[in-house]
């Protein structure tokens, strides 16, 4: 456990170092729950909506996208259920007077049983060796079993407590695990009581409530409303999406774990709709494409897992996450949900207007079901920084070995894809050429020229930002038009002529490359 928290203060540290993430508003000590980001990570945060973007819309014949207000009528979160139901249940410690989210506190004792079946795992791989069978050995072993129900059952507790609202159920469940306040480890609770996430504002100067505005706890609203406009202005049939990628506002009241959990985040949402009673087939689906998509990264399969939700949200008949092992452990990283027909009626409801599809093959009028897949933009991130970043020992200049810190990024997802460096900088004729090399190259990708400090320095700087290309200018140069282009992840070091550098490196960060084409 303390192995993997020194992985995420590393992480946090190479954000702030690198300039990927800032506490937001930090020369006033900062701002809980915000942060802001930096020139290297605003690219790499455009690179990942970008990949969602193409494979989302760009590469489906019936998926559109949208972008809508994040002001919207105040009714619309009347209609969608927001303004009565959209809470956290939220219990307070007597011993700290802290405040936290009940229902985290028993997903985090369960996490701390599942790395109890882990360590068994590991103890039964160094036992047996190249015969070990984890499937056979989580299945029978006494312990793995025993703390495998136990997870099963707390789960089924938790699922049923949210389901029904029963907040004095979870404050008895927290109870009886004798969950303790990580603060202060008192055991001592307040009862549980449910606390309304979204942030309210005024239209204009009107104070009250006919002025009463929301800042959006969800990006799918927008495309909700904006139904019958998209499917009748692009002329679309059923099966057909609508996509989306835009700011979500949360008031959590623990905003934690980095940008893990933020009260200002990005969503990449799309939302499928779908004729009633093809709805399963479609949401099957739909979990099979996203796993493909994380898994084109080059993500290991161990790190992403489905988990099905124990307690489903009450426009939902199927719901499950795909989870990434975040430093912090599995975590919700993408939903995909089976949303019914539970958005458009609601709308239809409270705005007496009609929002149903004409199927000219049945010759009826019917409100679609939805299919919905859901994705943090910040989470992603997250999930891509943690999984490339790397240390590790390497050959240095003089035989010996060194330790470099190193992001392992896909090329597409890369911030900046080629560097350009003179090997030395006081020479003159080496760094115009070098220059010259950057305005080239700088039409087809991002690139970034360095000339201070000495070349391995500058290679070391180049691994911690995830650059997958590096190229030096020398001597030769001048005499033959090559260049040295190194490779960011086998570190191998080839001569090629100048006129090649562009499509060797667009070969290795075309969107070809994890689009499946």
């Amino acid at each position: 456990m303390a192995e993997v928290q020194d992985l995420f203060k590393k992480v946090i540290a190479h954000s702030k170092e690198y300039g990927f993430v800032y506490q937001s508003s930090e020369i006033y000590d900062g701002l809980a729950g915000t942060y802001d980001y930096g020139p290297l990570g605003v690219e790499l945060k455009n690179n990942i909506k970008t990949y969602w973007w193409k494979s989302m819309v760009q590469m489906h014949d019936n998926i559109v996208g949208l972008d809508a207000a994040i002001f919207m009528h105040p009714t619309t979160w009347k209609a969608s259920g927001h303004v009565d139901a959209f809470n956290d249940p939220l219990v307070d410690s007597k011993g700290s007077n802290k405040r936290y989210r009940a229902d985290v506190l028993v997903e985090e004792y369960v996490a701390k049983i599942e790395a109890k079946i882990n360590k068994q795992v590991k103890k039964g791989i160094k036992r047996f060796g190249e015969d070990f069978d984890e499937a056979k050995f989580r299945a029978t072993d006494g312990r793995a079993v025993q703390y495998a129900e136990k997870m099963k059952s707390i789960e089924a507790r938790l699922g049923k407590a949210l389901t029904d609202n029963d907040m004095g159920a979870l404050k008895d469940l927290i109870v009886e695990l004798e969950i303790a306040d990580p603060v202060s480890g008192s055991k001592e609770w307040t009862d549980v009581r449910q606390f309304n996430l979204m942030f309210s504002t005024q239209l204009g100067n009107i104070a009250g409530t006919e002025g009463k505005l929301y800042l959006r706890p969800e990006t799918a609203q927008g495309i909700f409303v904006n139904f019958l406009n998209v499917q009748k202005s692009m002329r679309q049939k059923l099966p057909f999406g609508i996509a989306q990628i835009g700011k979500a506002f949360r008031n959590e009241i623990i905003a934690r774990q980095f940008i893990f959990r933020m009260r200002e985040f990005e969503q990449m949402e799309m939302q499928f709709f779908v004729k009633p009673g093809t709805e399963m087939k479609w949401y099957e689906a739909w979990k099979e494409t996203r796993m493909k998509w994380h898994l084109a990264l080059g993500t290991p399969q161990e790190k992403l897992r489905f988990h099905d939700h124990d307690a489903l949200a009450h426009y939902a008949n199927a719901a499950a996450d795909i989870q990434f092992d975040f430093p912090f452990g599995f975590k919700e990283l993408e939903g995909i949900h089976s949303r019914t027909d539970f958005d458009l009626k609601q709308h239809e409801e409270f705005s007496g207007k009609k929002l149903q599809f004409f199927d000219p093959a049945t010759n009826e009028n019917y409100v679609p079901y939805v299919v919905e897949t859901s994705i943090g933009a910040d989470r992603m991130f997250l999930a891509i920084l943690s999984n490339s970043f790397t240390e590790e020992e390497v050959p240095n200049a003089k035989g010996g070995v060194a330790t470099r810190t190193v992001l392992k990024l896909h090329p597409v997802l890369a911030p900046i894809k080629c560097a350009v460096l003179p090997l030395l900088k006081n020479k003159p004729e080496l760094v115009a050429k070098a220059k010259t090399i950057l305005n080239q190259l700088k039409f087809d990708f991002p690139c970034q020229y360095d000339e201070k400090d000495a070349i391995g320095r500058r290679y070391r700087r180049q691994d911690a930002i995830g650059t997958p290309f590096c190229i030096t200018i020398d001597f030769d140069t001048l005499e033959d038009d090559t260049v040295t282009i190194r490779d960011r992840d086998t570190l191998e070091q080839t001569r090629i002529k100048i006129s090649e550098i562009a499509s060797v490196v667009k070969e290795k960060i075309s969107w070809r490359t994890v689009l499946g084409q």
